[in-house]
């Protein structure tokens, strides 16, 4: 099957060359870490038998370790999931998304870093005004933000997604404050208005405003709410959200006559779809998910943020004890798990002779060239 990595080698020369002037040096980086990713110019460590009648060698090359790499972030997953456990209150949640409008996307798309974080902080922003009075909760919740620019198709979609706490701390710091009702948080509709006042008032500060059409501000902006069940459910669900990428090696089907053919699953029918793109315009496509160097998708707000580490912690006191958690397990490939093992090969029986053990025997250093 071929991969990502494939197509960048195969047509990111030509892409390149075409497009130097206009390409943003995070697309630029995140091409050349994922064509190195797992090969000899990423370098890394080369393991023989040591019976002495067996030839057997094993080439084990480095992660390029880019976020945006569908080869990486297995252990990155779990180290994540591990910390939130042991951070975030047990109990329910509700999941939250905020989606800009489209007239607003060609902005987003022109000045990312600037948008984005105007975009969650926003949102955020609207969430905690809207929880703090008292007809909805009248208390401070905790809220973990992803941020994700993709439809399952790979379309310019921005969008954050908010796991919020079914509760907040009381302004008096005293008690935890339940929901008044198990399956209603805040008001969709009266947090969409409190949302766009609050992202205008953001892009008015920025000197963006002149922009943006100003349709945008006469139409409902639509914010979906939903419980999301409680404890570690949600955790590996949006574990898996947090390092996700726009495309998955095991989504691309072909790659031939430079053509790119890759499946999704519809949102509405819920049935597989084959999209097949000139190898260009589906560089195009996933380079616009590429994120600004440097950049935060995982923010935290109210109760989770690190101004309230003693009121999270005087949060969690109140309710009850986290129960054991189930491990996460997320699909691994063959190369993945090779990787993974790298550490354990010295122990490992020769799989050729199975007798001799693989041992150490050379470094191999990395083979650096220009993104």
């Amino acid at each position: 099957m071929p991969e990502l990595a494939d197509v960048f080698r195969a047509a990111g020369p030509a892409y390149r060359e075409k497009y130097a002037s206009q390409m943003l040096p995070s697309h630029r980086r995140a091409m050349r870490d994922i064509e190195d990713c797992r090969t000899e110019a990423m370098g890394g460590k080369l393991f023989a038998c040591d019976a002495a009648d067996c030839p057997e060698l094993r080439y084990v090359y480095h992660s390029c370790r880019n976020r945006h790499c569908p080869k990486c972030h297995g252990d990155e997953t779990r180290r994540w999931l591990d910390a939130q456990r042991s951070r975030l209150p047990t109990g329910a949640y509700y999941l939250l998304t905020f989606t800009l409008p489209a007239e607003l996307r060609e902005l987003s798309r022109s000045r990312q870093r600037k948008v984005y974080s105007i975009l969650m902080r926003s949102a955020a922003q609207a969430l905690l005004k809207l929880a703090a009075d008292p007809r909805f909760l009248g208390a401070t919740p905790g809220i973990l933000a992803v941020l994700h620019t993709w439809t399952r198709a790979m379309l310019y979609h921005p969008h954050v997604h908010f796991l919020v706490t079914a509760g907040g701390l009381a302004p008096d710091g005293q008690s935890w404050v339940e929901t008044r009702n198990p399956r209603f948080l805040v008001s969709g509709k009266a947090l969409g208005l409190i949302f766009r006042a609050k992202v205008r008032d953001a892009l008015v500060a920025a000197g963006f405003i002149k922009l943006v059409p100003a349709a945008v501000w006469k139409k409902g902006w639509v914010v979906h709410v939903q419980h999301a069940g409680s404890g570690d459910k949600v955790l590996d669900y949006l574990a898996r959200y947090v390092f996700r990428i726009a495309i998955t090696n095991k989504r691309i089907e072909r790659f031939d006559a430079g053509q790119v053919t890759f499946s999704y699953q519809d949102s509405k029918t819920r049935q597989t779809k084959r999209c097949v793109l000139p190898a260009e315009h589906f560089i195009q496509r996933f380079l616009q998910h590429v994120l600004p160097r440097g950049f935060t998708k995982v923010r935290y707000y109210g109760l989770f943020s690190s101004a309230c580490k003693h009121k999270l912690d005087k949060a969690r006191a109140m309710l009850p004890r986290d129960s054991p958690a189930p491990e996460l397990k997320p699909e691994t490939t063959a190369a993945e798990q090779t990787v993974a093992d790298a550490g354990k090969l010295q122990l490992d029986l020769c799989p050729a002779c199975r007798r001799g053990r693989m041992r150490l025997i050379e470094v191999l250093p990395r083979r650096w060239r220009p993104p």
